[in-house]
């Protein structure tokens, strides 16, 4: 089970570069868009990417034009637009995610969507108390283009969207990742499976301080949050 457990959590932290393990996305109620039905869009749509392992957000602005944040080290290295609006490469974005720097970035309809489907507003369904003006929601996310700091937990695509179209910076995907870890803390065989996994190091390593002290403070940190 603890194995099973942090897999599980190792997939949602991959999921939220793209900033998490997709939530059960019924398509009722839900309108399905791709680059040749952008012109389905409307300025101030919340647009989402559903990805095997992540959900990808961005706000469309009009005129095939989608802003959305994404991890991006070109930011911290140049002042080069023409550089930096490029699409991202995976390396790019993956030295942005260690280095918590990103971009909110306007891109077309296809590069955003890179070749899957688009869930249009979907989202409103879950906060429909809080939905503001789709223009107020398109001028937001235009003053907020630009350099910015990433966050994998707490400022990542989809705080980015939420807070444009509701008002306030939310993650369901944040969400998920962290309640699978607080499972894996409470379950108090993960003390017992750090403890014969440090045990195994210890074995095939040595007894030294690299092996030995990840495990003794492993284990009391979970037997402790436990």
């Amino acid at each position: 089970f603890f194995f099973a457990g942090v897999i599980k959590g190792v997939l949602l932290l991959e999921g939220l570069t793209g900033s998490v393990l997709a939530l059960s996305h019924s398509e009722s109620g839900s309108q399905k868009a791709s680059g040749e039905q952008k012109a389905n869009c409307c300025r101030g749509d919340l647009l989402e990417v559903p990805r095997t392992l992540f959900v990808h957000f961005g706000i469309y602005l009009g005129e095939n034009r989608v802003a959305h944040l994404m991890p991006d080290i070109l930011p911290a290295l140049t002042d080069d637009r023409r550089q930096i609006q490029r699409v991202v490469t995976n390396k790019r974005l993956i030295l942005g995610v260690v280095t918590k720097t990103a971009s909110i970035r306007v891109d077309t309809v296809e590069d955003f969507a890179y070749g899957g489907s688009i869930l249009v507003n979907h989202m409103d369904r879950l906060f429909k108390d809080r939905l503001l003006g789709s223009e107020e929601a398109a001028r937001r996310a235009e003053k907020l283009v630009g350099a910015t700091a990433y966050s994998l937990l707490w400022n990542n695509c989809e705080h980015f969207v939420t807070y444009c179209r509701y008002g306030a910076p939310v993650s369901l995907q944040t969400d998920k990742f962290c309640e699978t870890v607080k499972m894996i803390i409470r379950d108090q065989r993960s003390v017992l499976a750090s403890v014969l996994v440090g045990l195994a190091a210890v074995v095939c390593l040595g007894l030294a301080p690299s092996t030995t002290l990840p495990t003794i403070l492993i284990t009391f940190l979970l037997w402790m949050a436990g």
